[in-house]
């Protein structure tokens, strides 16, 4: 759907005044920041009976964190039936809601002066009165949104983050609030990865909506480096592209064969050779990792979709092949992720068959495509968005 990229030198209440580029220079990553009437007079994309519904379904994913006399007590989703909205100490998270409500996906991208590869999902919490998932802390940075009724919100930047053994949730063994704070409809609180936070519902209507980034590891990076790597070497020389291996990058000649000519005959059969121990490490200086491979693997897993991202085509989408609208414009499906590297393009998990040509990189950029810039592009690429537009990627809108 359309999304107007927001700008990033005009202050905004969305951060208290703060222009985006302020934000990103002295809170992002280093320090809370809580902003009162972030969007005022908010109004959330969807009502607790809503999140309570999505929670109903299969393809959903949905927690239910209770607390009481017995202690902490989480179970998984999907819930056919709910504690009563009179019990207290009870909370129900949903995840991805902006995969399934336009003005859920509207509202999470109005955080996208952050890129688009660091933004994860629209997370929803309703609780009643005490409701809450305990002291934490989380791995990534989050934005908390409260969306109806009020939370009392104590946060800390302590180092010391041991946990309570044997639990079913993280919960901080010493947690030692140094601020400590109600927020109303509107307010917003930001949290880099590792503050330390403690969200307790105050009265029975309390929804807090939780924008959340990705943070990957440096394992995961380099494990997804190496495997596109390895996905190129197979669909060049194996027949097996695997999952990065499509299509196929330009890459060394290692179709070579292992030769010991002259090796003398040995005592130790069952030692490996020195010599086969070399020759396997001399390989991987001829392997190809460079911005391009690394481009591929960062691309297609960004852009992968989870089982919860359904799409739904038009009855007759319109062939721009033969014949744009006079009027109107191209938009990303709500669950459509469309991102670029140079002159690779990904969506949805896929490496798109042809190069980033401008007027793509603006489909990325903005979500949406006026009628004009559509009726700029090459005859290829309309090719390609017209079979988009069958998969329900794409919508026109007029």
């Amino acid at each position: 759907m359309h999304s107007a990229i927001p700008d990033i030198d005009q202050p905004t209440p969305l951060l208290g005044g703060l222009t985006p580029q302020e934000f990103m220079r002295d809170y992002w990553q280093k320090k809370p920041l809580l902003v009162r009437q972030a969007i005022p007079g908010f109004q959330p994309p969807v009502t607790i009976r809503d999140v309570h519904t999505l929670a109903r379904r299969d393809e959903v994913e949905s927690r239910l964190i209770t607390h009481g006399d017995k202690g902490w007590s989480l179970k998984h989703g999907p819930f056919r039936k709910l504690p009563p909205a009179t019990q207290p100490n009870w909370t129900l998270l949903v995840q991805s809601v902006d995969l399934h409500d336009d003005a859920s996906a509207a509202l999470m991208r109005q955080f996208r002066f952050i890129s688009d590869a660091r933004l994860d999902d629209l997370m929803i919490s309703v609780a009643t009165d005490g409701g809450g998932v305990g002291p934490h802390f989380d791995s990534y940075d989050v934005f908390l949104l409260q969306g109806h009724g009020r939370r009392r919100w104590r946060t800390s930047q302590q180092a010391d983050r041991s946990l309570v053994p044997g639990l079913p949730l993280k919960i901080l063994a010493d947690f030692q609030p140094d601020a400590d704070d109600i927020l109303e409809p509107g307010d917003m609180l930001y949290l880099p990865p590792h503050a330390c936070h403690d969200g307790v519902a105050i009265g029975n209507d309390c929804m807090t909506l939780s924008i959340g980034f990705r943070v990957p590891s440096q394992a995961t990076l380099a494990r997804g480096l190496l495997e596109a790597a390895a996905d190129q070497v197979s669909a060049q020389h194996l027949d097996d592209p695997g999952l990065y291996g499509h299509p196929c990058l330009p890459g060394p000649d290692l179709a070579a064969l292992y030769t010991d000519a002259g090796t003398p005959a040995t005592r130790t059969p069952a030692a490996l050779p020195d010599a086969l121990v070399g020759a396997t490490l001399e390989t991987l200086s001829k392997i190809r990792l460079d911005r391009t491979v690394a481009a591929r693997f960062l691309g297609q897993w960004l852009t992968s979709l989870p089982d919860s991202a359904l799409f739904d085509p038009a009855d007759e989408p319109p062939t721009l092949r033969a014949g744009i609208p006079a009027s109107g414009r191209l938009t990303l499906d709500r669950c459509t992720r469309l991102m670029y590297c140079d002159q690779q393009v990904f969506i949805n998990g896929e490496v798109a068959p042809l190069a980033a040509e401008p007027g793509l990189q603006t489909l990325a950029d903005r979500r949406a495509l006026e009628a004009d810039d559509v009726r700029r592009l090459s005859p290829e690429t309309l090719a390609l968005l017209d079979e988009w537009l069958q998969e329900g990627w794409l919508h026109w809108e007029d």
